[in-house]
C-alpha cells in the first residue's frame, strides 16, 4: 500500500484519511474519506448537499484532471422564483445571503466522489464512507470555523427549520456546544455507502429532499437530481519554474484566477515576501479580480474569455496590470498522486430536508456567485464556483496538492502559499505568511486588506507534497483548525518542511 500525506480541516477528518490510507487507500482514497467527514461536522460550511470540485495528478505523470461535481440550476418542470429571502449578516466583512427552499441548487459533490473513486480509487467505496458514518452516530462538537459562523447566522439562517434550530441550539436557545446528533443522517450514510452517490440522485433519499423542498415552495424536482452528471475534464494548467499546477478549469472561474495570477506574479517572491513583491501582487490581484468583476462574472462563454484573458496575459503582461464557504482537503501519496478536493455548500438555506439528517444548500442564493440573479440561469446549467483545487507535478516527479476555503479568498490565498512555496519558502512557511487581498477589484469601494493577525478571512490552505526521493511532507494553515497526517508517520510537518 502507498504512503499518504493528508491535510484536512479537522482532526476527524484526517482520522477519517489515515483510517482509509491504512487499509490500503492511496491519496484520492483518504482525500475522499476526510472530505465526506467534514459534510458530517463542518455545520454551515459544507454538508452531504453540497458542490464541489476534485483535481487528480494521476501518479504515472499524465496530465490532471479535474472532476466537477458543482450545482446545477434546478427547475425542471417549475415556476421559477419564490420561496426565498434575503438575510443581512455582518459575516465576512459584510454579505446578504439569499436563503429558504428557493435558494437550493442540485447538488453534485457526492457523484463527483463516486466518479473519482472509479477511476483512481483503490479500496471499496463503503470504506471511503464508514469513518462518516462513524462521526454521525457518535455525534460531534461545533469546530472553530462552524461556530465563528454560526455565531452571526444561528438565528438568522439556522432558526427558521425546526430541526435546523434543534441541531445547533440548546434548551436555552444558545449555540449547542456539547455534541450534535442529527437524527437521520447516519442512516442516509449507510443508504450513500451501500447504493452509492446514486442514492441522493435517483434513490429514496433523492426523493426525500426533493419532495421536502417542493413542498415548500422550492423548485429542486426529482428530474433535477436524476438528470445531475459530472463532467471531468483536462484540468487548466501553468508552468512556474519546475512546476507544472494543473486547476478547476471553466465553467469554474476559480482555476481560471489562480492560474492569471500565478502567469502575472513572473515568479515572484524570489525567497522571501518583500515591499516591491506585494505591491506586485496588489497589482496582479486587483487586474485578475477587477476583470473577473467586469467580464469574467457576466459572459455567457466562459470558457472562450477566459482563454482570451490567459491569451493577453501570455503576451502582454503589462497590458492587463494596467486595466483594472468551503471545506478543502489535500492529498498526495508515495506512488506519486496527488489529490485535492474543495466542496461547499454555500452559507446553507437554513434546512434539513426531512427524514434525512441533510443541511441543503443555498447556492442559488449566493448572490456573488449569481450575476444573472438568483433563477437566471436555464434548468441544468453549472452555477459559478470560485473553487480552485490545484495540483502540481515538478520535472523531477515530486507531486503538490493545494487548496483553500474562503469565498473570493480562495485564489488569492493559494497563488500566495504557492508562489511562496515556489519561490523557496518552505511548505508550511509559505501558507503561515501573512496575506493581502483587493477586495472588490477596480471598483469605487475597492479596499487593500492586509493581514496583521491570523484570521480565517484570509483562507485555510490545505496541502501536502511528495518529493522525488519518496519523502511526504504535510501543511495546515493555523487560521483555522486544520490538521495533518503521515502514514506511515515517519517525515516531517514542521515549520521548514519543503
Amino acid at each position: 500500500m502507498p504512503d499518504v500525506a493528508l491535510a484536512a480541516p479537522n482532526e476527524a477528518a484526517a482520522d477519517a484519511g489515515e483510517q482509509v490510507a491504512r487499509a490500503g487507500g492511496n491519496a484520492v482514497d483518504a482525500a475522499l474519506a476526510a472530505a465526506l467527514v467534514t459534510m458530517v461536522n463542518e455545520v454551515g460550511i459544507v454538508s452531504l448537499s453540497s458542490g464541489g470540485f476534485i483535481t487528480v495528478q494521476p501518479p504515472d505523470g499524465s496530465p490532471p484532471q479535474t472532476v466537477d461535481g458543482w450545482m446545477d440550476m434546478p427547475g425542471r418542470g417549475q415556476d421559477l422564483g419564490g420561496g426565498t429571502w434575503d438575510i443581512d449578516t455582518e459575516y465576512g466583512g459584510g454579505v446578504t445571503v439569499t436563503i429558504g427552499p428557493g435558494a437550493i441548487a442540485a447538488h453534485g459533490s457526492l457523484a463527483a466522489f463516486g466518479e473519482a473513486h472509479g477511476r483512481w480509487g483503490s479500496v471499496p467505496w463503503r470504506e471511503i464512507v464508514a469513518p462518516a458514518i462513524a462521526v454521525a452516530r457518535g455525534g460531534f462538537r461545533l469546530g472553530s470555523a462552524s461556530r465563528y459562523y454560526l455565531e452571526y447566522v444561528h438565528t438568522d439562517i439556522f432558526g427558521w427549520d425546526s430541526q435546523s434550530y434543534a441541531a445547533v441550539h440548546d434548551a436555552d436557545g444558545e449555540l449547542e456546544t456539547g455534541l450534535v446528533v442529527l437524527p437521520d443522517l447516519a442512516e442516509s450514510l449507510e443508504l450513500i455507502a451501500t447504493e452509492g452517490p446514486a442514492a441522493l440522485h435517483t434513490g429514496d433519499l433523492a426523493k426525500l429532499i426533493s419532495d421536502d423542498v417542493i413542498g415548500r415552495g422550492g423548485i429542486l424536482g426529482r428530474a433535477d437530481l436524476a438528470a445531475y452528471q459530472p463532467v471531468v475534464r483536462p484540468a487548466l494548467q501553468t508552468t512556474v519554474g519546475d512546476w507544472t499546477f494543473g486547476t478547476n478549469p471553466p465553467p469554474s472561474v476559480g482555476g481560471v484566477c489562480v492560474t492569471a495570477m500565478l502567469r502575472l506574479l513572473e515568479g515572484r517572491p524570489y525567497a522571501q515576501w518583500d515591499a516591491e513583491d506585494v505591491a506586485h501582487l496588489i497589482r496582479v490581484q486587483r487586474a485578475v479580480l477587477g476583470h473577473r468583476l467586469s467580464v469574467l462574472d457576466h459572459t455567457d462563454d466562459l470558457e472562450r474569455d477566459a482563454a482570451a484573458f490567459l491569451e493577453l496575459i501570455d503576451r502582454d503582461h503589462l497590458a492587463v496590470l494596467e486595466s483594472g464557504s468551503t471545506a478543502h482537503v489535500s492529498a498526495t501519496d508515495s506512488d506519486g498522486g496527488a489529490c485535492s478536493v474543495t466542496v461547499s455548500s454555500g452559507y446553507s438555506a437554513g434546512m434539513i430536508a426531512k427524514g434525512t439528517g441533510i443541511w441543503l444548500n443555498n447556492c442559488l442564493g449566493e448572490q456573488e456567485l449569481n450575476a444573472g440573479g438568483l433563477h437566471g440561469l436555464a434548468p441544468g446549467t453549472r452555477l459559478l464556483s470560485n473553487m480552485a483545487p490545484t495540483v502540481g507535478r515538478h520535472v523531477d516527479g515530486s507531486a503538490l496538492a493545494i487548496g483553500s476555503p474562503g469565498a473570493d479568498r480562495i485564489t488569492t490565498a493559494i497563488v500566495q502559499a504557492l508562489a511562496g512555496f515556489v519561490g523557496g519558502m518552505g511548505l508550511q512557511q509559505a501558507i503561515n505568511h501573512p496575506r493581502v487581498h483587493v477586495h472588490r477589484a477596480g471598483r469605487s469601494d475597492e479596499v487593500v486588506k492586509t493581514e496583521t493577525d491570523l484570521t480565517m478571512y484570509y483562507g485555510g490552505v490545505a496541502a501536502t507534497l511528495r518529493r522525488s526521493d519518496g519523502r511526504l511532507f504535510a501543511a495546515a494553515d493555523p487560521r483555522r483548525d486544520g490538521a495533518v497526517r503521515l502514514v506511515p508517520a515517519d517525515t516531517d510537518t514542521g515549520p521548514d518542511a519543503v
